[in-house]
């Protein structure tokens, strides 16, 4: 059976650069759907590794699945927050409305 550790130190490295290389790239020419990729490829992984946590056959895998799928969610949280950040910088630059305004308040304290 196949197990992506996301809890190895390469294997984070790889996935925090490539993160970080994407909210880059979406802040650069404003397009919030740049860091959205990100959030979906996490939201995928997150949704393979609880599926793995329910079967019989990955039992002995159980500890490691739990660290991945916490590792996950906080990729989840920060690619989410970019995602609103960046939609954020992306709305003032073009003078659009924004998807949502509801973190006003915290985007004038950044």
């Amino acid at each position: 059976m196949f197990l992506l550790n996301t809890t190895q130190p390469l294997t984070v490295l790889l996935l925090l650069t490539a993160t970080v290389l994407l909210i880059f790239l979406g802040k650069e020419i404003k397009k919030p759907f740049i860091p959205a990729i990100a959030l979906t490829v996490f939201l995928l992984i997150l949704l393979m590794h609880s599926v793995q946590l329910c079967m019989p056959s990955y039992e002995e895998y159980y500890v490691t699945i739990r660290y991945c799928i916490a590792f996950e969610l906080v990729m989840v949280f920060i690619t989410f927050f970019s995602y609103l950040w960046i939609d954020d910088v992306a709305s003032k630059f073009y003078n659009k409305k924004s998807i949502d305004n509801s973190l006003d308040w915290f985007w004038k304290q950044v």
